[in-house]
């Protein structure tokens, strides 16, 4: 009944203390979760190294973690080192050498109120080996569409906070882009100024140097994206952080998305769509092509997840098979 045609190599997943093979279901359908998105969750990938598969970045997901679920109202009934170790253990049972990560927290079977009274939270957690996330175009560039739909605002909502429900707009305008030919939509905030992908920050250079925004623009404060922002300062670019307007990145020399599961990838296309009653107008960045800070960062990228550098091994966590 469940096909794992788009989730690769996956044997196994986590719930409530036990391991289940990947077509076992086992969850009522009236749970809170299902009707109103209470939950939240990380996307956590591991990498095959010379030392074994390493977890990316563990520590700061598990606290990012543990903040959504505090912000959602959630009486967790795990410690860190509980859920550290049954991510581990969920990469041991499906044998993966690198993995995505999937650890959930939501609120279960009890009421169908609002008001989830009665409802305990759950844990699952699922790993499964994902490729690039936007597929082969993440190589040499994608498309992407400024959408009318304005980002949820930090003064509605805790932009810090990875919460389940909110993602129905980012689910929406990415179906809406992709059924237009484009590879991926693009935020800007209630101050017109861009905010972010559906699921990914924003990067752009010129001159040399490079800016991303942060979360008083509406985003949701990436762990690649601050990883990103270390590696560059330490390899010698100049960083910005502030504000990006729609035509700084119009005009821009280059421009990438950051995140985990889109990890590094060249933006080489806008078209600005931002204006419901108005015309479309498509703008290249750049050369069309992915530019050297982006290529280097990226290849960066992949060489400190990879464990190539030893300086950046802090990030890593080794399971141990």
């Amino acid at each position: 009944m469940f096909s794992t045609t788009h989730f690769p190599k996956a044997l196994k997943y986590w719930h409530e203390g036990k391991i289940y093979g990947w077509t076992d279901a086992h969850v009522h359908p009236m749970v809170h979760a299902l009707h109103y998105g209470s939950s939240v969750f990380e996307g956590i990938r591991a990498y095959s190294t010379a030392k074994g598969i390493a977890i990316f970045r563990l520590k700061e997901h598990l606290d990012r973690f543990l903040y959504s679920a505090a912000v959602a109202k959630m009486d967790v009934p795990y410690t860190r080192e509980d859920i550290t170790q049954v991510i581990k253990l969920t990469l041991k049972e499906n044998k993966l050498e690198s993995a995505y990560i999937r650890p959930l927290l939501f609120f279960s079977y009890g009421n169908l109120g609002l008001v989830p009274k009665f409802c305990p939270v759950e844990l699952v957690v699922a790993t499964w080996e994902w490729g690039a996330y936007l597929g082969e175009k993440s190589v040499n560039g994608v498309s992407v569409c400024i959408v009318p739909w304005r980002r949820l605002h930090h003064s509605q909502l805790d932009m810090k906070a990875k919460l389940g429900g909110a993602y129905i707009q980012s689910t929406i305008c990415g179906l809406e882009t992709r059924a237009e030919g484009y590879d991926e939509a693009v935020f800007l905030n209630l101050e017109g100024n861009v905010a972010e992908g559906p699921g990914e920050n924003i990067f752009i250079s010129k001159d040399g140097v490079l800016k991303t925004n942060d979360t008083s623009e509406s985003i949701l404060e990436g762990i690649t994206r601050t990883s990103l922002l270390e590696m560059a300062r330490d390899s010698g670019l100049k960083t910005v952080i502030g504000p990006i307007s729609r035509e700084e990145l119009f005009t821009a020399d280059e421009a990438f998305f950051s995140g985990t599961a889109v990890e590094v990838t060249p933006i080489i296309r806008v078209t600005d769509a931002s204006n419901p009653g108005g015309s479309k107008r498509e703008y290249v960045i750049g050369s069309g092509q992915v530019g050297e800070t982006t290529r280097r960062l990226r290849q960066m990228f992949k060489e400190v997840v990879t464990g190539q550098i030893k300086k950046y091994e802090k990030w890593l966590t080794f399971v141990e098979r």
